[in-house]
């Protein structure tokens, strides 16, 4: 008979779902399946990736816009010496490239005219579209959560800069108290407890 264990890594960053699932798996030594709860798809591919290598199988149930299950099952043991090592070489390198996250608190760019810090966002954004090195995430909460919205004048760089492995995350306190939560157009709805744990982690953050 098979074992199934359940992981809760709804919240956590890369790697430590698939830390937790390689754990859950190394705890099943032999046959059965880990189910894993996500709120980002980078931790859904990241999963899978591991599962393809390590020799098990993988499937995807997206419960909700923020809510994905991966379930990992295996025919045998699998081979984990150490979760952590294990888990931090399957994160996806676009997701940590640098480690430069980006975090953006209003629409309007400094201080002064604000017709301008408009322009000046729009131009920001552009502008990080160009670097040779793209961040790792982009932050947005308060204000900025207007960014990442139906309409917003730098959906198309943002949309862009996705497609390009960058993580966009939106404040959804912040979406709910401008009531444009069902308006979200690119990225992921996050909490502060990520944005916290996202800054931390980061090797650089820069503040437009």
């Amino acid at each position: 008979m098979s074992t199934k264990i359940e992981v809760n890594a709804m919240g956590d960053a890369c790697p430590l779902p698939v830390v937790k699932t390689l754990k859950a798996l190394k705890q099943l030594d032999g046959e059965g399946a880990v189910v894993t709860s996500v709120d980002n798809e980078t931790a859904v591919k990241n999963i899978s990736k591991m599962a393809q290598e390590k020799g098990c199988t993988a499937s995807v149930e997206k419960v909700s816009d923020a809510e994905w299950h991966v379930t990992v099952a295996t025919s045998g043991a699998v081979a984990v010496a150490d979760p952590e090592q294990d888990g931090a070489a399957f994160c996806d390198a676009s997701a940590g490239k640098g480690k430069l996250v980006i975090s953006v608190y209003t629409d309007c760019m400094g201080r002064g005219d604000d017709e301008l810090g408009h322009k000046l966002m729009k131009a920001f954004v552009f502008a990080v579209t160009q670097q040779e090195e793209l961040p790792a995430t982009m932050l947005f909460y308060n204000g900025g959560a207007k960014l990442t919205v139906e309409g917003s004048p730098v959906l198309d760089d943002l949309k862009g800069l996705a497609e390009q492995g960058v993580e966009i995350l939106t404040c959804g306190t912040c979406l709910d108290h401008y009531g444009i939560k069902d308006q979200l157009a690119v990225g992921e709805v996050t909490n502060m407890y990520v944005i916290v744990e996202k800054m931390e982690q980061a090797v650089r953050v820069v503040r437009p």
